[in-house]
């Protein structure tokens, strides 16, 4: 096998297992992004059935809290037991979630077994972007960039799509047993092909910052949810929750300097690299969620789009944030260098949002699809890089936590964007429709300022004008907005340091070691497998403070038998 594996090597490849692994990555990537999408698009159906109408909210939200509040518990858990494991457990997890929210009987179990299912969905993209940091060095992992991409561009754009036909044809209770054979592929492969570090930490959990940290998390993500919709911004349920929420986060920041195995080590916040790229991703999670809300109701509202297609209205940007994320990806790779795609990502992102905050009601379908693009190239160059970076940021031993902690404020900031830029929103719809329709425009958009197709229709000429032209002004204001908050992700990018890729150049291999040799210089088996030494606690430490900022270039290549070989 290691033959084989060297070969390959040599032949510009990666071993035929690990891309059979990356495959299975890619499954499971791809079940915790489609499950929302399909999900929402039958829910309509799901109220029907189950009732509830008044704890609707809760079948996302509960889904939202769970995957948010275990998403860095799952990174600590892996860097401390083994990645494998703890991947294996999180897919177990969320097919079991998914079995019993399709055999819900009321609205109650649903959102209980959605929160079950949210819990899997937590340990799903962290134990990706972790083991895909195991098994691809940094410059290496360039290429599978505009895998990941695509993946997320296949959700937004299929998930609609699917939830609608599978809902129409096989009943709500298959837009949740859809993921189990889905998910049983991806166990199997995983099980048979994946060899990693069998890890035995004698060090506990953190229990105390765990609890912490998910009041914490749990209290922001119900501010983001339940401000300007179900409670008022200044209301005291949402003051109290600020207030629990900061007490929480501030107790969990104290606790870390003090646990023996703290769930997110203060440490990796030293890395000025590792800061700013999730500073740049909470501002990314802000804008891309955000721009996915509001672009397809402007195009049903204002241009006349069906929503059955809503999928595909994101095409422009979304395809565009796949090109440029493999173009940049396959140039990260063949130079090792990448500070130049957070700064041109930040310029296009806030270009981009700018151009969206000019259409207006005569802006044509083309232009708009124009501007997505623009902000779509922006969010290409970062959506990926800044996991890299981050990654490359920390020594292998914190590889779960920096990749939850990343993936943590992408969410953080997707729940603030959508909250932030969704109450601005409806509050220039409404303030606009009281001018324009008077007293029947405000009522009208009192309880909701997003009127459905079918609701529009039915409206007179002139209130029908009158809403499209509030819809036009309130995502003129959203997305100034996120131009303006963009600005931080630019300003941020001018900061990142240029700092070695692992495995971007080449190693001086022992004397008489042929099969390092062969597979020392970036090559996935770089990193170190079963009984390797990645268990010996002093593996991946700094030996200068450039390796501190960023890692050395042979720093993934310490241990004993290479992936390759295990696999």
């Amino acid at each position: 096998m290691a033959t084989a594996a060297i070969q390959e090597k040599e032949q510009g490849k990666q071993p035929r297992s690990v891309r059979v692994v990356l495959l299975a990555l890619m499954i499971a990537m791809l079940l915790a992004m489609l499950d929302n999408m399909i999900v929402g698009t039958a829910m309509p159906t799901i109220v029907g059935e189950l009732g509830g109408l008044d704890h609707l909210s809760w079948v996302v939200t509960a889904y939202t809290l769970a995957t948010a509040a275990s998403t860095p518990i799952w990174g600590k858990i892996g860097d401390m037991y083994g990645r494998k494991g703890a991947f294996l457990t999180s897919i177990v997890i969320f097919l079991i979630g998914s079995a019993l929210s399709g055999m819900a009987q009321d609205m109650g179990q649903l959102i209980g077994f959605r929160a079950v299912q949210g819990l899997g969905a937590g340990g799903l993209m962290v134990g990706v972007m972790a083991i895909i940091g195991d098994l691809i060095p940094p410059r290496e992992r360039g290429k599978y960039q505009g895998m990941m991409a695509g993946v997320m561009a296949l959700a937004m754009i299929g998930g609609p799509l699917v939830g609608g036909t599978i809902t129409d044809h096989l009943g709500w209770r298959w837009a949740f047993y859809i993921n189990l054979p889905i998910g049983a592929v991806a166990l199997a492969m995983i099980t048979v092909v994946l060899h990693l570090p069998k890890k035995r930490s004698s060090g506990k959990i953190d229990y105390l910052g765990a609890v912490l940290l998910t009041v914490g998390i749990t209290a922001i993500v119900l501010v983001t949810t339940w401000g300007g919709s179900e409670y008022a911004w200044s209301s005291a349920v949402i003051m109290e929750l600020i207030g629990i929420g900061v007490a929480a986060l501030v107790g969990f920041v104290f606790s870390q300097t003090k646990a023996a195995e703290p769930i997110v080590p203060l440490h990796i916040f030293r890395s000025r690299n590792f800061t700013l790229m999730s500073l740049i991703g909470f501002v990314t999670g802000f804008v891309m969620f955000g721009a996915v809300l509001f672009l397809p109701l402007y195009q049903q509202a204002v241009q006349g789009a069906s929503a059955t297609n809503s999928g595909l209205l994101l095409l422009p940007m979304l395809l565009s944030m796949m090109v440029v994320s493999l173009v940049a990806g396959r140039v990260t790779t063949n130079t090792g260098k990448y500070k130049v795609f957070p700064i041109v990502g930040s310029v296009l992102m806030v270009g981009g949002l700018f151009l969206l905050a000019q259409m207006d009601t005569g802006t044509s379908r083309f232009t708009s699809g124009v501007y997505m693009a623009v902000l779509g190239a922006g969010m290409g160059c970062l959506m990926q890089i800044t996991m890299l970076v981050a990654q490359n940021s920390v020594e292998m031993k914190d590889m779960g936590v920096a990749s939850s902690s990343t993936t943590l404020f992408r969410t953080l900031g997707s729940s603030f964007g959508v909250a932030i830029m969704g109450a601005l929103f409806n509050n220039k719809v409404q303030d606009v429709m009281a001018q324009k329709a008077g007293a029947l425009g405000g009522k009208m958009t009192e309880q909701s300022a997003q009127l459905d197709a079918a609701s529009l229709a039915k409206l007179p000429a002139q209130a029908r004008e009158a809403y499209q032209d509030a819809v036009s002004s309130g995502t003129h204001s959203a997305f100034l907005l996120g131009a303006i908050v963009a600005v931080v992700a630019l300003v941020a990018a001018w900061f990142v340091k240029e700092v070695a890729l692992r495995g971007a150049g080449p190693q001086k291999p022992a004397e008489g070691d042929t099969t390092k040799d062969a597979l020392a210089d970036g090559a996935a088996s770089d990193y170190p497998a079963d009984g390797a030494a990645s268990d010996d606690p002093s593996a991946g430490q700094p030996s200068d403070d450039r390796q501190a900022e960023g890692g050395a270039a042979g720093d993934a290549a310490r241990g004993g038998k290479t992936v390759a070989e295990s696999v």
